[in-house]
């Protein structure tokens, strides 16, 4: 009888959910899946999509701190895929289990073989990304788990972008965590799909170069680009998260568009 990988049960948000991971193997959610998380604030009933669940941290973030919310998580891998299901049926979770799915697709799908996976036009007012930070090189890991998943290689905003520009109603929202380096790749993938960008750059502490962005957009929207005040992340001198971090980690609080 083959045993099952190891894994663990990660509290999130002071408990308010919790989420069955990998251990010592794979891509494991922490604060970045967090902040994105923070970039929902909408109160209304909406549907969620999160386009590369993973084990669904940003997703059931959401879930857990807007009520109203509906969210699927979107997964390619089978395995993670699987996490995300064990996920939602904790008993942890289960004051918000009816109203998280599950779906197998790649997010990379065009046209009708991406509607036939679920990825459906028009039926989400906020997508949600995590693009993978790996380059193509690390599909030699031995990590199976990091091997499987999508690299960034060129053109993977362009095609996660436009998923998400085709799921999304209009007047819906994008928000993404990313490198900074990637900021060009993001700005060109939006194009005419999205506008009103605003652009957060996140520093581990004052005097430190970037190391994250948070960026949301407007599906149709021809407002111009603006950057935010930034992000940063700890007090000086120590590795303490200043407080307004914390309330966006701990599920506290949302860091809402200006516009």
């Amino acid at each position: 009888m083959t045993s099952r990988p190891a894994q663990t049960i990660d509290a999130f948000h002071r408990g308010a959910f919790h989420l069955v991971q990998p251990e010592g193997r794979g891509h494991r959610a922490g604060m970045d899946a967090m902040l994105l998380a923070a970039l929902v604030a909408d109160n209304r009933p909406v549907r969620v999509a999160d386009l590369g669940a993973g084990a669904g941290a940003a997703g059931l973030a959401v879930a857990s701190r807007l009520a109203e919310a509906q969210v699927v998580l979107f997964e390619r891998s089978a395995e993670m895929a699987d996490y995300a299901r064990r996920s939602i049926l904790l008993p942890e979770n289960a004051h918000l289990a009816a109203r998280v799915s599950v779906v197998e697709a790649d997010v990379t799908l065009t046209a009708k073989a991406r509607n036939d996976a679920g990825l459906t036009d028009e039926s989400f007012h906020h997508v949600i990304m995590n693009p993978p930070f790996n380059d193509a090189g690390d599909r030699r890991t031995p990590d199976a788990l990091k091997a499987e998943a999508h690299a960034m290689t060129d053109g993977l905003f362009e095609s996660w972008i436009r998923t998400a520009g085709a799921i999304m109603i209009p007047g819906g929202q994008l928000s993404l965590i990313a490198r900074p380096e990637s900021i060009a790749e993001i700005v060109i993938a939006c194009g005419r799909r999205f506008g009103g960008i605003e652009m957060t750059a996140i520093h581990p502490r004052e005097r430190e170069n970037a190391v994250r962005i948070l960026v949301t957009a407007i599906k149709g929207s021809r407002a111009r680009l603006s950057l935010r005040a930034p992000l940063i992340m700890h007090e000086e001198g120590s590795h303490k998260f200043s407080s307004l971090v914390d309330d966006f980690n701990n599920g506290r609080a949302a860091y809402a568009r200006r516009h």
